[in-house]
């Protein structure tokens, strides 16, 4: 049988190897703490630490997406809406992440609602609903700017969705029919111009070729003859009645 002695120092051995041997992952980076100071960012890998003395933060390296809560925001013509966003960001210097801000994460939820509250605010509607690219560049690039100091890189800034009030959505729909109207009737009326301007054209040339009048109106009668008409109207020129008009004019006289 093994001894008190024997198994207390398997025990301390056994403690010794768990507090000293650490494993990394690949996209993980350690942070070493000894006696409060800080050492150096350890891993992948096998990571070997002094127990008491050594202490480890583990920070991940991986991309961060970060839904935002919606935000309450007045546009700068005065409209109520709620924005929400996504953000994706990542871990570039792990010591910085631990040491320059207490909780990154927090950090950056926090500095993400206030810097949309801070852009948004500063659109106006329809440039907050078409010009999304845009105000999703600004956001990215303040957001970037803030927290490098803290070694975090934001890849991308996204709106992710635009509540806009009943009685605004209401508004914009009678809004946008009446410019579908708009367009409808401007399109209405350049049609009728542009046929107008042909058929001026058409009689001005048809004007001084009689001959073509007459070729016209007999091709019209051709087309119609080809239809499939129980009844065909056979227009007749009131100028070839106008010899026996004259005629019986004479003869009422005498």
């Amino acid at each position: 049988m093994l001894s008190i002695t024997t198994i207390a120092i398997i025990v301390l051995v056994i403690f010794f190897l768990s507090a000293a041997l650490k494993i990394l992952n690949e996209y993980e980076r350690g942070v070493i703490f000894r006696l409060g100071r800080v050492i150096t960012a350890k891993g992948p890998g096998l990571i070997i630490l002094i127990p008491v003395i050594d202490k480890m933060v583990r920070v991940s390296l991986r991309l961060v997406v970060m839904d935002v809560d919606p935000q309450d925001v007045i546009t700068r013509d005065n409209v109520s809406v709620k924005v929400n966003a996504v953000i994706y960001f990542r871990v570039i210097d792990s010591t910085k992440a631990i040491i320059e801000v207490e909780d990154f994460n927090y950090a950056m939820s926090q500095l993400a609602q206030t810097t949309i509250r801070s852009v948004c605010g500063q659109a106006e509607l329809d440039e907050l609903l078409s010009e999304r690219d845009k105000i999703n560049s600004e956001l990215q690039e303040i957001l970037d700017t803030h927290t490098d100091p803290w070694g975090i890189k934001v890849a991308t800034v996204e709106l992710k969705h635009i509540d806009l009030p009943q009685e605004m959505q209401r508004a914009m729909a009678r809004q946008a029919e009446a410019e579908r109207d708009r367009r409808a009737k401007v399109i209405n009326a350049e049609g009728e111009f542009q046929a107008a301007t042909k058929l001026g054209e058409a009689s001005e040339i048809l004007s001084k070729n009689p001959i073509g009048l007459q070729l016209r109106y007999l091709q019209t009668v051709n087309e119609m003859a080809t239809e499939s008409n129980t009844t065909t109207i056979f227009p007749i020129p009131i100028d070839l009645f106008q010899p026996f008009l004259k005629v019986l004019e004479k003869k009422d006289d005498q």
